[in-house]
């Protein structure tokens, strides 16, 4: 049975609600002005933050609900992209039948009905992955990745905004917290310690490599704990782990059937003198990225690992993390860093394969022992509000994966 357009499968009154809060225009939010507005959550700030999200997240969930049902390729009737195209109707169904908040009770009724609207959108980044890669097992296998272009600029829209729609209902329920935890508004953490951070995605991916696997390479973590800065720990934990995750894929598989003992994987963290900056080198000996790879690596029909789907029989499940294969590792982890104004990049060579987090501005190289390394950092902080957005900090997050040409 073919699939049905949303026009077929829901009310027609519903629909055209749909199109109309579509275009209209959304409202951009800093994270300098959810750290100012947040650190008094008074009752009247939270009964404000309702309102605004009661009219704003009907917007960006709208605009994403009439992209899902039009795009290129079939993609849109990928039974995957199908669920998640219902569960954004659902959701906008539910916020535009919510009366208007008026009082404290109707507030806290809201942010009830906003955590259960954040917990059916869970599973969205692996489902919708789980659609693309449908798409991928139908298209041409002559058909180059890079042509697809709409799709990869829709994947991009759609995940950062999924991004900043997570952000502001997660940052509203966790103002309603009567006990927060230390330096912290909301979701976000004014004292993040970066260490901490990588020490717990490092061993979060550690242990999925562990369970794929059967054994994992150590990660060795060095830099200052005390170091901090504010930014949203979540989005950092999430780009450090896939990362991490892909470099102990690498080096395993590398080394899985080697007399040899896996290298570890190290990371680096410090902080400059006259800038705050994070530089971090996630080394590994995984072989690098192809070089026809590079162009690609940002895609999310992309993977240098095998494809899941070809492994599992029931495709109408997305809910087991892998260790990699889905392709969207990467490409979200970048969204994440660009999200309050950072980016990230990729250098790689083929054949040893370094595997780097690195700041924008800088690219240490070192020569040592016919060994030609490429030093670069997780991240830039800078105290110039007019360059960055946000809390006056910008993370330049730039993965480097270069070949170090030892004999």
């Amino acid at each position: 049975m073919a699939a049905k357009k949303m026009y077929e499968s829901f009310p027609k009154r519903l629909m055209e609600e749909v199109q109309r809060w579509g275009a209209m225009k959304q409202t951009g939010v800093s994270l300098r002005y959810m750290m100012e507005f947040g650190s008094t959550p008074t009752l009247r700030n939270l009964l404000i933050s309702a309102q605004f999200l009661h009219k704003e997240l009907p917007i960006r969930i709208a605009r994403r609900a009439i992209e899902l049902d039009s795009l290129p390729y079939g993609l849109s009737q990928k039974p995957a992209v199908l669920k998640v195209r219902d569960w954004y109707l659902d959701s906008f169904r539910d916020l535009r039948s919510f009366s208007e908040i008026k009082d404290t009770s109707d507030e806290l009724e809201f942010t009830q009905m906003i955590k259960m609207i954040k917990v059916r959108h869970n599973n969205v980044v692996p489902t919708m992955a789980l659609g693309v890669q449908q798409l991928k097992k139908s298209l041409d296998p002559k058909i180059d990745y890079e042509d697809l272009d709409e799709i990869h600029q829709f994947l991009d829209r759609f995940y950062m905004s999924r991004i900043g729609i997570r952000m502001l209902i997660g940052q509203h329920v966790a103002l309603h917290d009567p006990n927060p935890p230390p330096d912290c508004v909301g979701y976000i953490h004014t004292k993040m310690s970066p260490v901490e951070v990588a020490t717990t995605a490092s061993e979060d991916a550690r242990s999925i490599c562990l369970r794929e696997y059967g054994s994992a390479p150590e990660v060795n973590i060095y830099g200052d704990p005390n170091f901090s800065f504010p930014y949203v720990p979540p989005h950092l934990h999430l780009m450090v782990f896939e990362l991490v995750k892909n470099s102990l894929r690498a080096v395993q598989e590398r080394f899985m059937d080697s007399d040899k003992v896996a290298p570890p994987i190290r990371i680096i963290v410090a902080d400059g003198i006259e800038d705050v900056t994070i530089k971090a080198s996630v080394s590994d000996e995984g072989g690098g990225i192809p070089r026809s790879g590079l162009p690609r690596i940002f895609t999310y029909l992309y993977s240098t690992a095998k494809n899941p789907l070809d492994e599992q029989s029931d495709l109408g499940t997305a809910n087991v993390a892998t260790m990699a294969g889905y392709g969207y590792g990467l490409p979200i982890s970048r969204l994440y860093a660009r999200y309050f104004g950072g980016d990230m990049q990729i250098i790689s060579m083929e054949g040893y394969g370094k595997l780097s987090i690195v700041p924008c501005f800088a690219v240490y190289v070192s020569i040592r022992d016919r060994c030609i390394s490429s030093f670069v950092s997780l991240g830039r902080f800078t105290r110039t509000p007019a360059l960055n957005k946000g809390c006056g900090y910008k993370l330049n997050l730039e993965l480097s994966i270069t070949t170090n040409l030892c004999k």
